[in-house]
């Protein structure tokens, strides 16, 4: 009597297929963590920038009323209290906003230099939270 051979049957898969769908989907997970991280970071530099102008329309709103443009040293502070040292503190006419100003996107405070008597710096440090790095965002190129 002949014995009918039947091949044996494969169930699962092998470790080889195994290994190739895990490579496929770590591939596919970086690309697409890439793709959210780039994403968010546009999405930071974005919001900056209307936060900063923003707040260049407080510092012009502040230089209709008091004359001038805060100085370096009273910063964006003097958008929320009358500086102490205004020629004429009745001219003052704020506060030029009704909350605090708030961090930038990556929870540091805006910077504020008054580089000549018409033109201001507003800048955040960017991603990296430091200054002079190149990725700041500011109102005015560097």
């Amino acid at each position: 009597m002949k014995r009918s051979r039947r091949r044996a049957r494969r169930h699962g898969f092998t470790l080889l297929e195994v290994l190739l769908v895990l490579a496929i989907l770590v591939i596919l997970g970086s690309t697409v963590g890439v793709f959210f991280a780039r994403t968010q970071t546009t999405a930071n530099r974005r919001a900056a920038t209307v936060q900063i102008n923003l707040l260049e329309q407080l510092m012009d709103q502040y230089r209709i009323d008091v004359g001038i443009y805060p100085a370096s040293q009273q910063g964006m502070e003097a958008l929320m209290t009358a500086p102490p040292e205004l020629a004429d503190p009745t001219r003052w006419a704020g506060p030029y906003t009704r909350k605090q100003i708030p961090p930038d996107p990556w929870q540091n405070m805006y910077q504020y230099e008054l580089t000549s008597a018409d033109t201001f710096r507003i800048w955040s440090f960017g991603p990296d939270g430091q200054d002079n790095t190149g990725d700041e965002v500011s109102n005015i190129p560097m």
